[in-house]
């Protein structure tokens, strides 16, 4: 009998190969790329998915052919095909899954597969129980046979090899497309090897077989699902452990960032205090193991401030770059270089020799001789190095730091640029400044603090025109201090701030005082400090004082040095206008010693200009301060500034200043600094002429 075929269900026999094919292809990716139970729980949900979507191809294909009679198919030999090619897809998979698949396991591996794949086709068609049964061409046979081994191989190979690929689903569609057309090819060879003899009858189409029609949609309808279902469950679960792929690599990324950031200076990328500290403590561990010794180098660099104070933090922030990666070149691999914050560095080097760390401490201030170009100006800096070396100048981490540190400032006070090994006297030093700066911690509780106040005379009849509050300590066992014997220390250790919020409250509260007493003062000067000038609760501190000794604002005026106001000049515009429009004065102090822009200048709200004591000292025999004074002054009348000389401490030096045009007179010729009791004891109208003799 000859046979006939449904187009559309050959054409649909093609589509679910290439479906079960693509299934196939993901499952081996899924299997290969989990482990434990999950790996197994795979390899059976991919083997029946694949399994179900050969075999559903087979039956469709068998569905296909039609002969001119009825046709049914017997439900145990049916099911005994579909577990067969069930089996085979688990041993696909299994094989593909293995770490290496050498060619010898792969021909094994294709011979096996086929042979399933071709028992379960004939399987297949067994279940027609054909009576008489049907004959096969041997030629046929043997080549659908073949085909089916080699469709295996093909296959295997091509899900071996996109086993992981997670992002070449277009390559694995073409690869699934090539294994579809070959089982179909396999099939429709085996179909044609078939021969049914005329008065052929289906023995299941009349023995309780289940209909061909009815079974098509179950077939179709459950292995398109399960197929579906198996695929979309791979698909959800390949994204799944993608993006916690991702997450696990972005937490990862973030934890080194984060580790980074907290062992590194952001500045210089150097290991900051936390990490240099753990280095060295590993190095104290590892020269005590081995009998090592190796040396700690405090680095400070000298005039750091002052470039800071006139070009602004943006230079200063290049300048420590450069500094940085200068020193990093000069030093090996087994070397630490730190940076504490501010112009603070600190190197650990191994050393079998003093002399080690003294050549290299020569070579870092060496390489800083060369200028530094920033913003386009040259800059020059030198460093100022204190060198521990352990374990003779000390057994801890502590220890070594605060002898290294001793041993900078004995640089520093020797004319810096250079060198100091510790010695043991210098902790003499070292300890006397740190109890100096535990007392001064305490100096405000204790109300050890006192003001002096320095009158300022105006011309030209020399009237009092106001004071200026100077910082004095009482120290119980070192006596009177003036500031140049702490205000360095209080700035070093933050504690200038709370130093000058008090000097704020106490001048505002002795200024309540003398108006209450009804003493003429007209107002009281008070300097700000660089740290306290950029406080960001500066102008709120002022307004609240100002209220709580109920002043007007006019009676105060705020002096800052010209370095700071031009530190940052944006900045310091912004906060001098704040302190300007409340009512209160702004002096520019020591104005000639710094780095000025006329274009800032003349947009700072400053009522005043303080030319500094050191062009006063030489105005009368120096013709270089007297043209500097001269102009200053001229500066100040242009911009409309009343022009106040500090430091005037002769007779010849007020007579030079009036001839100038100098409004202001500040100095020990016309009034020292004195406590506030003795300025109100004083008649203040009789001062001035006190003054001028």
């Amino acid at each position: 009998m000859a046979g006939t075929y449904n187009e559309v269900l050959v054409f649909f026999s093609l589509l679910v190969a290439v479906l079960a094919s693509y299934t196939a292809l993901d499952m081996a990716g899924r299997v290969a790329t989990t482990e434990g139970a999950a790996a197994r729980w795979w390899l059976a949900g991919g083997a029946l998915a694949m399994g179900l979507g050969i075999w559903s191809m087979h039956f469709v294909g068998m569905l296909a052919f039609n002969l001119p009679i009825p046709l049914g198919y017997d439900l145990f030999i049916t099911l005994y095909s579909m577990a067969m090619a069930i089996a085979s897809s688990a041993f696909a998979l299994w094989l593909v899954s293995r770490p290496e698949l050498p060619t010898r396991l792969l021909l094994l591996g294709a011979v096996l597969m086929g042979a399933g794949i071709a028992l379960m086709h004939y399987t297949g068609m067994n279940a027609l129980r054909m009576q008489p049964g049907i004959d096969y061409d041997p030629w046929w046979f043997g080549a659908s046979v073949l085909i089916a081994i080699g469709a295996s191989g093909a296959a295997l190979w091509i899900a071996f090899q996109l086993r992981r690929g997670h992002r070449r689903h277009g390559l694995r569609l073409l690869a699934a497309s090539v294994m579809g057309v070959a089982i179909t090819g396999m099939h429709y060879t085996g179909m044609a090897a078939a021969r049914f003899p005329e008065g052929s009858w289906c023995g299941a189409a009349r023995e309780g077989g289940v209909p061909a029609d009815w079974l098509a949609i179950l077939v179709v309808v459950v292995t398109v699902a399960i197929m579906g279902i198996a695929l979309i469950v791979s698909v959800l679960d390949r994204q799944m452990h993608l993006r916690t792929h991702q997450l696990a690599n972005s937490l990862a990324q973030a934890n080194e960032e984060l580790m980074q950031a907290a062992l590194h200076d952001p500045l210089t990328r150097l290991p900051n205090r936390v990490l240099l500290q753990d280095r060295i403590e590993q190095a104290i561990e590892k020269a005590h193991r081995k009998q090592e010794r190796f040396a700690v180098m405090f680095m400070d660099l000298d005039g750091f401030k002052r470039i800071n104070d006139a070009f602004g933090h943006q230079a200063g922030d290049a300048l420590l770059a450069e500094v940085a990666g200068r020193v990093r070149a000069l030093l090996r691999s087994q070397d630490t270089l730190s940076r504490l914050g501010g112009d603070e560095f600190v190197l650990v080097v191994p050393t079998t020799d003093p002399e080690d760390a003294a050549v290299i401490a020569q070579r870092i201030i060496d390489s800083l001789v060369a200028p530094i170009h920033v913003q386009g100006v040259e800059l020059q800096v030198t460093a100022s190095i204190g060198i521990a070396v352990y374990p003779s100048d000390g057994r801890r981490e502590r220890d070594l730091m605060a002898h290294a540190d001793a041993a900078m400032y004995h640089t520093k006070d020797n004319g810096r640029n250079g060198y100091t090994f510790f010695a043991p006297s210098m902790n003499v030093s070292a300890h006397k400044q740190l109890k100096v700066l535990t007392d001064l911690r305490r100096a405000i509780e204790r109300n050890e603090l006192v003001l002096h106040y320095q009158p300022k005379f105006a011309a030209p009849d020399y009237h009092l025109a106001g004071v200026e509050a100077l910082l004095r300590w009482q120290h119980p066992e070192l006596g009177l201090l003036s500031p140049a014997s702490f205000i360095p220390l209080a700035e070093r250790s933050g504690l200038i701030i709370a130093l000058g919020e008090w000097v704020l409250e106490e001048a505002c509260r002795q200024m309540r005082a003398w108006q209450d007493e009804g003493r003429a003062v007209p107002s009281v000067a008070v300097n700000l400090s660089p740290l306290q000038f950029s406080s960001p609760t500066l102008v709120g501190m002022v307004r609240d004082v100002l209220v709580r000794h109920r002043l007007e604002a006019s009676c105060l005026t705020l002096e800052i040095t010209e370095t700071t106001a031009m530190r940052d000049a944006e900045t310091s515009l912004d906060i001098l206008d704040q302190l300007t429009l409340m009512g209160v004065h702004i002096a520019i102090d020591d104005f000639g010693t710094g780095y000025s822009s006329l274009l800032y200048l003349k947009r700072l709200p400053a009522t005043e200009l303080k030319i500094d004591r050191a062009f006063i000292r030489e105005l009368e025999s120096n013709p270089e301060d007297a043209a500097i004074v001269a102009s200053i002054v001229a500066l100040g009348k242009t911009l409309n500034l009343r022009v106040v000389a500090e430091g005037v401490e002769t007779a010849g030096q007020r007579e030079h200043l009036r001839r100038l045009g100098c409004d202001v007179y500040q100095g020990y010729l016309l009034g020292r600094p004195v406590e506030a009791g003795q300025l109100a004891r004083t008649p203040l109208d009789a001062m001035p002429l006190q003054a001028v003799g």
